[in-house]
């Protein structure tokens, strides 16, 4: 059984059995005929990802890892809020009529900061520690800024990246106040994790370990039936997941630059429907 799938089970089973409905709550989220889109979550979920080990990508259905990745991309190096330099849909919804998502995302990991070695952004600065300064307790990444909250479409949800260098691997922490369990879980691991393999390719060190902390974990109350018919499918051995050698360079890697071989999953073609 892969790994992600055993977590994945285990998270949807305890917030379906153990975890709290906010039913009797005023929501924020709307589905597309406008009745409130209410959750049953559980808080404080904390999910360890040995990358060393194997990939954490769901067999229980398919993720679109390539998708995910060209996400990744647009918020990591090309560092971008605008919808039109994306291949996906996914952010449509959250777009203004120039495709802008605010000062979210991308544009905080773009925005450069003083620091005694010159001015960088917080993408360059982690390189630079991780080249120059791998035994810093200081690699991070934060796109919380409370400054900015007002001018962005959708507050982050992934919104802080810790790094460790332990020995010749990488491990990394990813903070998320918010997960959609469905729609949005195992994209965010294969975003992160793969994130985790590209600083520690042009690092010189391996991937270790992805820890993943989630504040509110939730299933939606439309996604129920949904999750029930996929954590029944039989999990599969997870696929190998492959990074360009020859690529030294965190901002030289396309979407091209990674492949996952044997990646065999359940057919799951049912609708997912998104609340916004």
């Amino acid at each position: 059984m892969s790994r992600a799938d055993e977590i994945f089970i285990a998270n949807c089973k305890d917030i379906l059995q153990n975890g709290v409905w906010d039913t009797e709550r005023e929501v924020r989220p709307r589905w597309e005929d406008g009745a409130p889109a209410h959750t049953v979550k559980k808080f404080g979920i904390v999910n360890r990802y040995d990358l060393s080990e194997e990939f954490p990508i769901l067999t229980l259905r398919r993720t679109y890892w390539k998708s995910a990745i060209d996400e990744l991309l647009w918020i990591w190096q090309a560092k971008s809020n605008n919808v039109n330099e994306l291949r996906t849909r996914v952010w449509d919804a959250w777009a203004d009529e120039t495709g802008s998502i605010g000062k979210a995302y991308g544009y905080q990991l773009g925005v450069k900061h003083h620091y005694p070695e010159g001015d960088m952004d917080q993408v360059d600065r982690v390189l630079w520690d991780l080249k120059h300064n791998p035994a810093s307790r200081r690699i991070m990444t934060n796109i919380y800024n409370h400054a900015d909250l007002s001018e962005m479409a959708l507050y982050p949800c992934a919104y802080s990246m810790t790094f460790n260098v332990s020995g010749d691997k990488l491990n990394a922490i990813l903070n998320q106040r918010s997960q959609d369990m469905l729609a949005a879980n195992n994209w965010n691991v294969v975003q992160y994790a793969v994130l985790t393999h590209m600083f520690a390719a042009v690092s010189g060190l391996r991937a270790g370990e992805l820890i993943h902390v989630i504040a509110d974990a939730h299933i939606y109350d439309r996604h129920v039936p949904l999750i029930e018919k996929i954590i029944a499918n039989e999990p599969k051995k997870a696929p190998e997941f492959i990074i360009d050698p020859t690529v030294d360079d965190f901002y030289k890697f396309t979407r091209d630059s990674f492949k996952v071989e044997g990646y065999e999953y359940s057919e799951f073609t049912e609708k997912i429907p998104v609340a916004v």
